[in-house]
């Protein structure tokens, strides 16, 4: 890459960037504006932000020191002092004995406090309401879909430690093709895969619907929080043998057991269905998807070398006994 050509690009990635954070400002100004945090008082009631934010979090746990408040809420431990005694003066909040270390103050809302900390509560679910009952399902399922996405983009570890289960179930109409398409995607993203393997994904995916035996097939979705994060397919390769074909999984899900349990399903059912055999055919550059084949107990029984895909490959061919 000459000087030339590497100054254009260094310049174009500025500019994206920049874009980037122009784009994400915007949405900060919106959605202060939505919530009308920057309102004289929150919720149209006599709290700044802050004090809001404050009561919220002692009215949903009762062992909370100062310090531990300000590690929660990551507030200047001199700004929440002064802020827990206006609210002290207010006849709001209080300080009691911790019963596990008598040198400890928890902090605990009056009754008072707790009357207005419900109020809020109230004001916010009712303003959120209001403000999403035009979505429908299918919107809200967007909606949220998007919020979680944000948060595991931005704050990855906290959305980790929450991440949401998942669920597998049967495909609805348009899944069998956003499969194909991730698939193409990731595998172009990945391994540098051209467009000749999304053309056999889908054929893989037509015959699979145009031949669709019920008694000895099937496909699962794994889903998670609204949106797909895998599948797989279990598809008739002779009366005694079952073939498992196409397992995937997001990025984002990955490290969650998705692919271990799209195997397992499949392999269960092959039993339930009275095969004796499952087979599959993979490559060697895919390594997480062969030590979950490995681990559910698949031995290689075969591999040859070719060229596929734009790529010079070594193909796998693995089975399980049932």
């Amino acid at each position: 890459m000459n000087t030339a050509t590497h100054a254009t690009l260094s310049t174009a990635a500025a500019s994206s960037s920049e874009e980037a954070i122009e784009a994400i400002r915007r949405f900060n100004r919106f959605y202060t504006r939505r919530l009308g945090l920057l309102d004289e008082g929150l919720l149209a009631g006599r709290f700044t932000l802050p004090e809001a934010r404050v009561l919220y979090e002692l009215g949903r746990r009762d062992d909370l020191t100062a310090a531990m408040l300000a590690r929660e809420l990551t507030l200047d431990a001199g700004y929440l002092s002064r802020l827990l005694d206006r609210l002290a003066r207010r006849r709001l909040v209080g300080r009691v004995v911790s019963p596990a270390d008598a040198r400890a103050r928890l902090l605990r809302l009056t009754r008072s406090g707790r009357a207005a900390h419900e109020a809020l509560d109230q004001a916010s679910r009712e303003q959120l309401r209001s403000q999403t009952a035009h979505l429908g399902d299918d919107g809200m399922r967007s909606l949220l879909a998007a919020l979680a996405t944000t948060q595991r983009l931005l704050e990855p570890q906290a959305a980790a430690a929450n991440a949401a289960p998942f669920i597998l179930r049967d495909p609805q109409v348009g899944d069998l093709g956003f499969v194909v398409h991730r698939q193409a995607v990731l595998y172009a993203e990945e391994y540098g895969w051209d467009a000749s393997f999304e053309a056999l994904l889908a054929e893989i995916v037509a015959r699979f619907v145009r031949e669709f035996d019920p008694r000895r097939e099937r496909c699962w979705i794994a889903e998670r929080e609204h949106r797909i994060v895998g599948s797989v397919f279990l598809v008739r390769e002779s009366d005694e043998v079952g073939k498992l074909r196409m397992l995937y999984v997001e990025p984002a899900a990955r490290g969650l057991g998705v692919g271990r349990r799209l195997t397992d399903e499949c392999i269960r059912t092959a039993r339930r269905v009275g095969y004796r055999k499952l087979v599959l055919w993979t490559n060697d550059v895919l390594v997480s998807a062969r030590r979950i084949y490995q681990a559910a107990g698949f031995a290689l029984v075969k591999e040859e070398r070719h060229h596929s895909f734009g790529k010079d490959l070594v193909g796998q061919n693995w089975e399980l006994v049932l």
